[in-house]
C-alpha cells in the first residue's frame, strides 16, 4: 500500500514517513500544489496532509481534491488544534484530522482506520476477487484450496489490480503505485511482471480475468471473463 506525505517541513516529513515506512511505501510532496499534482494519480491508499503549506494550504487542497472527485482518504495533520479548524477540515472532505505533536501509535492507528473504512476491511486484512484471496499479512493467495505463488512486486501489482477490479488502470499508475516516481527502471518492467502473474493464474483458469488492451496499455480486472 503507497501513502502520500504532503509537508512542507522536510525534517518533519522524513519524521512521518519513519513512523509508516515499515507498513507502506511512502512519496512525499512539499507543497499544496505539488500535493494535488501527486494525489491525482490515483494511486493512493491514504494521504496525510498538513494545513500551513507554501503555494496552496491543506482546505484548498482538499477542496480541488473533492471537486474532482479524488477520494482517496485524507488524514490531516496539523498544528491547528482549535475546534473551528477541525470542523472546517472535515466539512472540507477531510476523513480524520489529527493534531501535532503526535504519537507515532496513534498516527499510525488513525491511517489503518481510514484505510479500512474506504476498503470496507473490518475482519482479516484479505483483499478477494471472486473465489481468489489475497492474505495481505501472510501473502498468500489461494483460488478455492489452490495457492497461488505469487511474491513480492507480483503479489503488489495483483493486489492493486484486484483493489481496482472494475475501473480501468493505466500502465503507468501501475508503476507508480508499485515501483514509485523514483524508481530506476522503466515501465516495460510491468510486461514481464504481467506475464508472469498470468501464467501462474491460468493453472486455476483466472488469466482470463486479466485484460490487456494493446497499443493503449491498460490493464484491468472485470467481474466477468470477457472486456465490457
Amino acid at each position: 500500500m503507497r501513502v502520500l506525505i504532503v509537508e512542507d517541513d522536510k525534517i518533519l516529513a522524513r519524521t512521518i514517513e519513519q513512523c509508516l515506512s515499515d507498513k507502506y511505501d511512502i512519496d512525499k510532496a512539499y507543497d499544496g500544489e505539488e500535493g494535488v499534482m501527486y494525489a491525482k494519480q490515483g494511486i493512493y491508499d491514504a494521504i496525510i496532509l498538513d494545513i500551513m503549506m507554501p503555494v496552496m494550504n491543506g482546505y484548498e487542497v482538499l477542496q480541488i481534491l473533492r471537486k474532482d472527485k479524488v477520494y482517496t482518504p485524507v488524514l490531516i495533520l496539523t498544528a491547528k488544534g482549535a475546534v473551528g479548524d477541525k470542523v472546517q477540515g472535515l466539512k472540507n472532505g477531510a476523513d480524520d484530522y489529527l493534531v501535532k505533536p503526535f504519537n507515532r501509535e496513534e498516527l499510525l492507528a488513525r491511517v489503518e482506520a481510514i484505510i479500512r473504512r474506504t476498503t470496507g476491511n473490518y475482519g482479516n486484512n484479505t483483499v478477494e476477487f471472486k473465489d481468489m484471496v489475497l492474505d495481505l499479512n501472510s501473502r498468500t493467495i489461494f483460488i478455492k484450496d489452490e495457492e497461488v505463488f505469487l511474491q513480492g512486486k507480483q503479489f503488489d501489482m495483483l493486489e492493486y489490480l484486484v483493489n481496482s477490479k472494475n475501473t480501468i488502470v493505466t500502465k503507468d499508475q501501475i508503476f507508480d503505485k508499485i515501483w514509485g516516481f523514483d524508481s530506476e527502471t522503466t515501465t516495460n518492467v510491468i510486461e514481464v511482471y504481467a506475464s508472469g502473474i498470468r501464467k501462474e493464474l491460468k493453472k486455476s483458469g483466472y488469466d482470463k480475468y486479466l485484460k490487456t488492451i494493446r497499443g493503449v496499455r491498460i490493464y484491468l480486472v472485470l467481474d466477468k471473463g470477457e472486456l465490457a
